[in-house]
């Protein structure tokens, strides 16, 4: 069942709101939120078609293409060692600094398909280029689904065929449709980014419900910006930004096959940001923002997610740090209480010494939404009915200290419930 819930075509239930909503990603004073159906920037047009991928008869294509004369692009895949034959194709033939297109699809992940799934993906890119008249090496591949089903190469054909007519600067919205599964709601935005040299452009549309995990977090963003970049520029910007969001989200701890970021610049703006300039700074602050939020939709999304929390972890050694701070977001019993608004910090202690395990006592310090619980390694007088009271809230915040100085590390992560069991249970039945 790869399209299980009846909100997967990106149909909210909750009241609109402003796309910089969660209070760990401030907006930039130099960032307007335009609203998701502002369009896309000069230079790019996009949609989003039904081809027949998914039973449900959702949009399950989309094809996204940039017109510059030379467009700038940067990408980052999963980290999997059994990484999806999108990825591999888009890896092996695309210069991944020139991309011009994207080819994406939801309801198949094309993963774990050997040869022959390498075949249907370098069909179907083929293909993309042919209808949009352009090169092979320009069209990236993005898929997403249930791993193990093969390709439907021909329904894909006919979807591109139709997806050509329907190309248009405002088709980022069933675009953003055409790649969902699990989400029940949209992970879209379009902002205005005021800079020294003129203002530009910065769209992004995003998936991701589960299969979730830091390194980097299982999903599908691609961004676009009518800004003008040297590759050099759009390169350090993506790594940079996707480092503090992506690779700070964790639903479930599962890593996927499937992965991809892709940023694509036109340049149709006339405003060139030079490297190392005040542009850039600006620029990286408005993409950082972006996805930041993006990846806190994204666990807020999660799976029958109720609660999301933030555990930042400060002290010690930088990969002792890293290691407690993804062993409190993945552990199921924190993920567990978080969900009934349980303020059972003892589990964070466990999950920080499972993490760090050792023959002599850590001096672990925690506080939960401003509260200390633990001190050194032992419990503190605090207020019970007030902890009580503040782990009811939607969005929760950890602080853990370790001994030492220097490290400083966050993820953002998602409570587990029933629902999740219910959702990833019946996912293919």
């Amino acid at each position: 069942m790869s399209d299980p819930s009846p909100l997967a075509a990106g149909t909210s239930t909750g009241p609109p709101q402003p796309f910089f909503h969660s209070r760990w990603v401030p907006a930039p004073a130099h960032v307007r939120d335009l609203g998701p159906d502002a369009g896309l920037p000069r230079g790019f047009r996009a949609a989003g078609v039904v081809c027949g991928i998914k039973p449900s008869g959702n949009r399950d294509l989309g094809v996204l293409v940039c017109d510059a004369d030379k467009p700038v692009s940067a990408a980052r895949f999963t980290a999997s060692g059994t990484p999806a034959a999108p990825v591999l194709v888009t890896q092996r033939r695309c210069r991944l600094s020139e991309l011009r297109a994207v080819l994406a699809n939801s309801g198949c992940a094309n993963a774990a398909t050997g040869g022959r799934g390498l075949d249907d993906a370098a069909k179907t890119q083929g293909a993309a280029a042919i209808a949009l008249a352009v090169d092979p090496a320009e069209v990236a591949l993005a898929s997403t689904g249930a791993i193990s089903h093969h390709l439907p190469v021909a329904p894909i054909l006919k979807g591109i065929l139709a997806a050509g007519p329907l190309l248009s600067p405002a088709g980022d919205a069933t675009f953003q449709q055409a790649i969902q599964t699990t989400d029940l709601t949209e992970k879209r935005a379009s902002l205005e980014v005021a800079l020294p040299s003129g203002t530009v452009r910065l769209t992004a549309q995003c998936k991701g419900a589960g299969m979730i995990s830091p390194n980097f977090a299982t999903m599908l963003c691609f961004v676009q910006t009518d800004a003008e970049l040297a590759p050099e520029t759009a390169e350090l910007l993506l790594s940079v930004c996707v480092q503090r969001s992506f690779d700070r989200a964790s639903v479930d701890g599962q890593l996927s096959t499937n992965d991809t970021a892709i940023l694509m610049c036109s340049g149709a703006s006339g405003v060139r940001v030079e490297p190392a300039s005040e542009d850039e700074l600006r620029l990286g602050e408005a993409l950082d923002a972006l996805l930041r939020q993006l990846a806190i939709m994204m666990v807020a999304d999660g799976e029958g997610a109720e609660r999301i929390a933030r555990v930042v972890v400060r002290g010690g050694h930088p990969a002792g740090a890293e290691a407690v701070a993804r062993a409190v977001a993945n552990s199921p019993l924190v993920k567990t209480a978080l969900h009934g608004g349980d303020p059972n910090w003892g589990r964070i202690v466990q999950a920080v010494g499972a993490a760090l395990p050792g023959t002599a006592p850590l001096a672990v310090d925690v506080a939960i939404e401003g509260m200390n619980v633990c001190a050194a390694g032992a419990a503190i007088g605090y207020d019970q009915q007030a902890l009580e009271a503040a782990v009811q809230g939607s969005e929760l915040e950890y602080e853990i200290g370790l001994p030492g100085q220097g490290a400083e590390t966050e993820v953002f992560f998602s409570d587990l419930g029933h629902e999740y069991i219910r959702i990833n249970a019946d996912y293919t039945t």
